[in-house]
């Protein structure tokens, strides 16, 4: 029986083990950061007159690892309260606490017998059936066991995260021939539910999966960019999102990753391998001598690219100066802009008679075949490595993805002609008539594995809404939105115009979707699978509007907007909106009157109307200030104005929670909204919320008046609006902007104290947006932000 994980330890506080400490902190896990006592006194200390048996001496490794966290970007911590839960200490005073932890992760320095000597101290003072991990990038797993007792070496297995923590998706599980199947499963699940990660199970072989094709793909682009003669910039122009790859591409992300990290992760496969293999991972002379120059990328502020005032140069490999950064140029890629099938798109790139064409011939095909030659070797299925590339490298899609998208027998006849080796399960797969590497039958999928398709099993709690859609179809759908069953009485409403922006077509979905739902459902869930929950209303529809003077027609989305905003909260059936990402303006809004809002850990949630010149137009201002008086405990004394000031600032300086967790702090959400850390099981998370609700005989809210701060609360808000305008920290326009959020805020010109109804705040809210909405300066701000993706601040 496996100890279920409510303590860890993590040995190590550098980058990594300080991150890994904060993302279990994130998920409510009590964690001990220890690190090496220190041997010498720091001139602050001795200053201070403390010597080396001091406990904020001893403790100065681990203390410091804390205090960083709190600085660094982006942030570790989805709320600096996070950092209670992470006690700081030492490898020797503190070694005895690791009895009391149900996991010890170790991530101290990449030396193997630095690692045996920290894990033969664990092993002395862990408690039985504690599951230990390294997170290792490389070193095998099976040596570090090795010598180790016997209930060690059952519960031991590599936990190798990728950096940061928080983030990225990738969590590599590699376990030796000794560790208990029991364990190995746990830790998936643990990993999946409690960690949010995605989880492959990967061999003990050299830098594991997703770091040995990866730093392969790297290097032979490097390779390819001397042979073929293009620039720095013109290889990261195609291996970035023109190929499903992301915006720092290829040496971008070299300078994210640090040249000397990225050498010492390559050395590591060269020394273990040997002819061709061995001959890639040996990196550049240009690059050692980079290295010797100290231009190790961001963190030297010079590498592959440096800035020089607003100009971003690129370094010529030959020459190792700097020069202005290039992009390719070619009539393939200007084919492919208007393509938006990734697959289609990299099979016309890929078999162009240009130099783009044959520049990512070049590129990807012998990763291709890398990954084949690996297959069986770093992992047993091709799953695991097409995953493993997509979470840990923010590829759109993996190898055999790729090698599907192209063609597999048209690539193959075309790599056997430039006398390429060809992996012999390959021809034997294609002389058996498998053509690709995964079909789609009957609404399921399979996979290659070993002479036959298999059915590709997935996590019930991972929700496809593109499967769902072609298994069942959808209940009503227009440009702007579909209505999706998803099974046990509960629909959803999927977003999925440009951006998922709002415009009268998703506002008209949302209408009928309640009304569906009230007829024939359990409830609702709104949400949706794209890059962002939604970033608001439709701004460019909105611009047209007021340019052409139609205040009538703005007045009549306005009004839209809030009707059916109100239709969400009192909705006779439970709606669960489920936002994750970019979660702002009009995006907020749908959130804010919902039954219950089940929100990722990575939501980014804000009113931001007043970048635009605007404030909130869709009952965002009334429900953020209800939101925030029903945070006030019963039976506590309710302080209006400090109720106001809040909303008020919360909104005029556009303030955007930079976790799930701290929109909960902001009251975007409520203490009974939930987060979820998985992100691919939100929609699970959310349909489940909905199913609670209808079980528990769910009753929409009572209509309740609303006290308000009136006219003296007006001033007071306006007082603090003058005093930032008056020091600088906001615009002239600011200023008028934000005197009209405030009298919406403060409910007019009333008593303080008068209860007034939703509707007395909605229209003041929709006649405080039509009055900006014309005004010169806004439609300068709302230009702004579709130009140049910023605000204005004129």
């Amino acid at each position: 029986m496996i100890q279920p994980i409510r303590k860890a330890a993590v040995l190590g506080s550098g980058v990594m083990g300080s991150g890994i400490a904060a993302h279990l902190a994130n998920v409510g896990i009590q964690t001990l950061l220890l690190d090496i006592a220190p041997t010498n006194l720091t001139d602050a200390e001795i200053e201070k007159g403390l010597t080396l048996q001091d406990k904020t001496v001893r403790n100065r490794f681990s203390e410091s690892a804390l205090q960083k966290l709190l600085k660094q970007k982006p942030a570790p911590l989805t709320t600096p309260k996070n950092l209670t839960l992470i006690q700081a200490g030492n490898l020797v005073d503190d070694i005895s606490k690791l009895k009391e932890v149900d996991w010890i992760i170790e991530v101290v320095v990449e030396n193997l017998e630095v690692k045996k000597q920290v894990l033969e101290k664990v092993d002395q003072y862990r408690k039985e059936g504690s599951i230990v991990s390294s997170n290792t990038s490389g070193i095998s797993i099976e040596a570090m066991a090795a010598d180790r007792s016997n209930d060690f070496q059952k519960h031991f297995l590599g936990t190798h995260f990728f950096n940061p923590p928080r983030y990225l998706k990738l969590l590599e599980v590699i376990p030796t021939k000794r560790t208990d199947l029991e364990v190995i499963e746990y830790m998936k699940r643990f990993a999946e539910d409690v960690l949010g990660k995605g989880v492959v199970i990967a061999k003990d072989t050299p830098n594991f999966i997703a770091n040995r094709i990866g730093t392969y793909g790297l290097l032979v682009a490097a390779n390819e960019m001397q042979a073929a003669g293009v620039s720095v910039g013109e290889i990261d122009s195609v291996t970035g999102p023109l190929i499903g790859r992301p915006k720092s591409a290829t040496f971008r992300t070299l300078d994210v990753v640090g040249l000397d990290t990225f050498a010492f992760v390559a050395e590591n496969v060269a020394r273990k391998t040997k002819g061709k293999e061995k001959q890639v991972f040996d990196i550049p002379p240009f690059m050692k001598k980079m290295i010797e120059n100290g231009w190790l990328g961001s963190k030297s502020k010079q590498g592959f690219y440096l800035k020089k005032g607003n100009e971003i140069l690129e370094i010529d490999p030959r020459t190792l100066t700097y020069q202005p950064r290039k992009k390719l140029r070619s009539s393939s890629i200007d084919m492919v802009k208007s393509e938006k099938n990734l697959s289609k798109k990299i099979k016309l790139l890929i078999y162009a008679n240009d130099h783009a064409g044959k520049l990512l011939w070049n590129l990807l095909t012998p990763v291709l075949v890398y990954s084949a030659q690996l297959l069986g070797e770093i992992s047993d299925d091709i799953v695991s490595i097409d995953r493993a590339m997509k979470w840990g490298f923010g590829w759109q899609q993996g190898p055999f993805e790729i090698w599907d998208a192209i063609g597999l027998e048209e690539s193959l006849q075309k790599l056997e002609e430039s006398n390429v080796e060809i992996p012999a399960w390959l021809k034997e797969m294609l002389t058996s008539g498998f053509r690709t590497f995964y079909k789609e039958e009957n609404g399921q999928h399979y996979y290659y594995h070993q002479g036959e398709y298999v059915w590709l099993k997935e996590n019930p709690k991972i929700l496809n809404l593109a499967k769902i859609k072609s298994q069942k179809g959808t209940i009503k759908k227009n440009s702007g939105a579909s209505l999706i069953d998803i099974g046990d009485g509960v629909a959803l409403l999927e977003f999925h115009s440009t951006n998922n922006a709002i415009g009268l077509d998703i506002l008209q979905m949302i209408s009928r979707s309640v009304d569906e739902v009230e007829k024939n459902f359990k409830g609702l869930v709104i949400g949706n699978q794209g890059k962002n929950f939604c970033v608001g209303a439709n701004l460019f529809m909105m611009l047209m509007e007021a340019e052409d003077g139609e205040t009538y027609e703005l007045d009549f989305i306005i009004r839209t907007f809030q009707e059916t905003m109100m239709k969400i909260k009192y909705s006779s059936k439970p709606v669960v909106v489920a936002p994750f990402g970019m979660t702002v303006g009009g995006g907020a809004e749908v959130c804010l009157p919902a039954a219950h809002i089940q929100a990722s850990i990575e939501t980014y949630m804000g009113l931001v109307e007043t970048g635009v010149g605007l404030i909130p137009g869709g009952g965002g201002n009334k429900e953020l200030y209800i939101r925030h008086l029903k945070a006030i405990p019963i039976g506590y004394e309710t302080d209006l104005q400090k109720v106001a000031n809040k909303v008020f600032e919360l909104i005029a300086l556009a303030k955007v929670s930079t976790s799930g967790v701290e929109a909960q702090e902001n009251h975007y959400l409520y203490l009974s909204d939930a987060v979820s850390v998985n992100p691919d099981h939100l929609l699970y998370d959310a349909k489940q919320a909905v199913l609670r609700l209808y079980q528990k005989g769910y009753h929409p809210p009572t209509r309740e008046l609303i006290p308000v701060v009136g006219e003296t609360g007006y001033a007071t808000l306006l007082l603090a609006a003058k005093s930032m305008k008056d020091s600088g920290y906001i615009s002239d326009y600011d200023y008028t902007i934000a005197k009209k959020l405030a009298f919406v805020i403060a409910g007019g010109s009333l008593p303080f104290g008068t209860k007034v109804d939703e509707q007395y705040l909605l229209n003041l809210e929709r006649e405080a947006f039509l009055s900006l909405v014309t005004e010169p300066k806004t439609l300068e701000r709302m230009r702004h932000m579709l130009l140049k993706g910023k605000p204005l601040r004129n």
